[in-house]
């Protein structure tokens, strides 16, 4: 898909058995609509491989923006990303489920919570180096995306713990994060402290932390930004106590209240209407 401003997107649902770990592979070329974009967390973790300039990343509260040349390796985050893409770019990406990075991780994904590593950082510069070469001289996007998933498939490894973890995850995705935890560790019959540790070894955060994500995105995408919107109901909705508890959470994620958040959307939306990186990634300010 190419928009009206020249950036072209393809996506596409790779073949099982990767579809259980993995949302989508995705070729990105173009001019980003802003120079600086903020993505709120999601339930979700990211791999990009870079094929233009450097692209910098600020993740955290208290870590300094850094440069990324080859890509990068981002784990479920727990506050806002801020991506400073440069203008063009051109990359190869993969969407993942919360649990879908540890089969490809050499570290337990704890390691890397809201701290990205670049792609040398896990598979090695060499490795990383002749993929770049392949992908970069690929026939176009279709092709680079079957090198992707061919590679993927190549480096899939058998990670302990990992049936549990995504069992239970569904369980949570099913319920938009409502779901009591204590039930899923009944349920499974394990003790919380061992579900505790398999979440931080395979996705990075608890599974009360990964609950609280998807309560948020739930919340987030049910915004509808061309429309009003009533703020209580929006939160009763996604299982908040109440729109004070909402509010907090909200800004907890994002650095934004939930007003200031619908009036960067808008922006976004008048500045670049039908762009199709709209939905997520908001500008900065």
């Amino acid at each position: 898909m190419v928009d009206a401003v020249g950036v072209e997107y393809v996506s596409r649902v790779p073949r099982p058995p990767l579809d259980g770990l993995i949302d989508d592979l995705y070729y990105l070329e173009g001019v980003p609509p802003y120079a600086r974009l903020k993505l709120p967390p999601m339930p979700a973790a990211l791999l990009i491989i870079n094929l233009g300039a450097p692209f910098r990343i600020r993740a955290g509260t208290d870590i300094q923006t850094a440069e990324y040349a080859d890509g990068c390796v981002v784990t479920t985050p727990t506050y806002a990303l801020e991506f400073g893409y440069p203008r063009p770019t051109r990359s190869v990406g993969v969407h993942l489920k919360p649990w879908g990075l540890a089969p490809f991780l050499p570290m337990p994904a704890a390691e890397l919570c809201d701290r990205p590593v670049t792609v040398e950082q896990v598979w090695g510069r060499p490795a990383v180096a002749e993929l770049r070469d392949r992908l970069a001289t690929a026939a176009g996007p279709d092709a680079m995306l079957a090198l992707l998933e061919d590679e993927l498939m190549r480096r899939l490894s058998e990670t302990a713990g990992l049936g549990l973890v995504r069992r239970t995850s569904r369980a949570i995705a099913a319920s938009g994060g409502a779901v009591a935890i204590g039930d899923l560790r009944a349920a499974a019959g394990v003790s919380s402290t061992h579900l505790a540790q398999r979440y931080k070894e395979l996705i990075g955060v608890t599974p009360k932390r990964l609950a609280r994500t998807y309560r948020f995105a739930a919340a987030v995408f049910a915004i509808d930004p061309a429309g009003p919107i009533d703020w209580g109901e929006l939160a009763g909705g996604a299982g908040y106590f109440d729109q004070a508890h909402f509010a907090h959470e909200f800004r907890a994620f994002t650095g934004f209240t939930p007003t200031r958040y619908v009036e960067v959307r808008r922006r976004f939306l008048r500045e670049n209407p039908g762009h199709v990186m709209d939905g997520w990634p908001l500008p900065t300010d």
